[in-house]
């Protein structure tokens, strides 16, 4: 110790005991803020921030996210539950919960003598127990529609009030088999979450198709257009600069005039060929057309399409590009030289909605959608952000059903088969005792954390 004072002075030493004590109770700690939060009737958190900001929450990992924790192990537990929701997107409070247990009856046994070490062993062989159970009492099945809906109300129950639960349920269950390609495991960046401060959370629904989060810039574009051909590019069609500096010199204002012509007809050549394909592609037909573009277009452009019965969205969201390919079908276009009538996709709808200052575009109705919108609705901020935090989970939770085609049975059946299976080898080395006389306990007594 002396050593340690030598190269710190102002170090806080703790020995065996005490620094156990210490950190079981850090342990502890953590669980009785948690403990509260567990099951359908956990009670909501309220964070605020050192600037006043409030958080609304009942989600184990958020609010380990935003305590400010400065014990290490209590840290440490917290890191474990993050490990947990990046792998299973789901069971943060209840990881958390079952370390505090351990430890509290680890406490119990240390206090009577027993070495840490041998708790230690029988934890790991406790660990190898539990796994092996679940091997043998996990059911293997096809995750049909109504299976996923149990899957996900499970998950999303305790998250949100019942009746939202159930609705969120069925937009979370249709979202992900909409993007479910049998052979390719599901990317669940395909499944955009657009969020709108309106009218209730029951509200929330979702669009098969794409939620865009900005409107048309020209006020004689059409407001709703239906069986629209979409265009999705990334083509620029404003005048840009030179990339090297250059200069024009002119000797009359003539020669300015052909100089700022020539810097227009350049652009105009691929506003042109767009216009050449929309009639094209739909004659003297109802049909409409769409063109959503990454980069930008100008005043001049959005007239001539204008003209044409063209509806042009500028500036799109890089990560909406492959979502539009993906929900609409066709593909991308970097140049206007290829247009041919196969780059194009297909929607039943594209409406733009106006809220306040905000404008949304929504395309909807499309055949065969591989990227989707879940469109989150609520009266306020943290309505909003408390069912983004549940979608988040029940998403996570419907996938892993999917990728694994398991479940289990019921916890109760767990803990009845380790009990059996413990009490079987209850002659064994001290060690295994842990798992009676332990774990079984921890998982006992878990469910009676929940609020009743």
């Amino acid at each position: 110790m002396s050593a340690i004072k030598a190269l710190n002075p102002k170090a806080e030493i703790a020995r065996a005991a005490q620094a156990l004590q210490i950190n079981i109770n850090a342990a502890r700690g953590l669980q009785d803020v948690l403990k509260t939060n567990l099951g359908p009737k956990g009670t909501i958190k309220m964070l605020v921030s050192g600037s006043g900001d409030i958080k609304l929450t009942k989600d184990g990992n958020i609010l380990l996210h935003e305590m400010q924790i400065q014990h290490p192990t209590a840290s440490l537990i917290a890191k474990v539950a993050t490990a947990q929701d990046d792998i299973t997107g789901d069971g943060t409070t209840s990881n958390v919960l079952i370390i505090g247990e351990l430890l509290k009856q680890a406490d119990l046994y240390v206090s009577e003598g027993l070495h840490p070490r041998i708790v230690t062993e029988g934890f790991e062989l406790a660990k190898v127990k539990a796994l092996e159970t679940l091997e043998k009492i996990k059911v293997t099945r096809e995750m049909d529609r109504d299976a996923l809906i149990s899957v996900a109300k499970t998950s999303l129950r305790t998250k949100v009030h019942a009746e939202l639960a159930d609705l969120l349920t069925e937009v979370v269950v249709d979202a992900v088999l909409a993007i479910h390609k049998t052979s390719e495991s599901i990317d669940l960046h395909m499944v955009e979450i657009m969020q709108m401060q309106h009218r209730s959370d029951t509200d929330t629904q979702l669009i098969k198709g794409l939620v865009l989060d900005h409107g048309a810039r020209h006020p004689d574009m059409k407001k709703h257009v239906k069986d629209a051909y979409i265009l999705t590019c990334n083509v620029s069609m404003e005048y840009e600069k030179s990339e090297v500096n250059a200069g024009f010199f002119y000797k009359s204002a003539e020669e300015r005039e052909k100089l700022v012509a020539a810097e227009r007809k350049f652009t105009d050549e691929k506003v042109k060929k767009v216009i050449e394909l929309k009639r094209k592609v739909c004659g003297d037909s109802d049909k409409g057309f769409v063109v959503i573009n990454q980069k930008g277009v100008d005043p001049l452009s959005l007239d001539m399409l204008a003209k044409e019965g063209i509806v042009a969205l500028r500036r799109a969201k890089r990560r909406n590009m492959e979502r539009l390919a993906l929900a609409c079908g066709g593909h991308a276009m970097n140049s206007v030289e290829d247009l041919t009538p196969d780059c194009l996709g297909e929607a039943g709808q594209v409406y733009e909605h106006v809220l306040g200052e905000d404008k949304y575009t929504f395309v909807e109705e499309c055949k065969n959608p591989l990227s989707v919108t879940i469109l989150v609705k609520g009266p306020n901020k943290h309505t909003l952000a408390q069912i983004k935090d549940a979608i988040h989970d029940g998403l996570r939770a419907v996938k892993n059903a999917i990728d694994d085609g398991e479940e289990l049975v019921a916890t109760y059946y767990l803990l009845v088969t380790l009990w059996l299976d413990s009490s079987a080898l209850y002659q064994s080395k001290l060690a295994f005792q842990m798992v009676l006389w332990c774990q079984v306990p921890v998982l006992w007594r878990l469910p009676s954390t929940m609020p009743s």
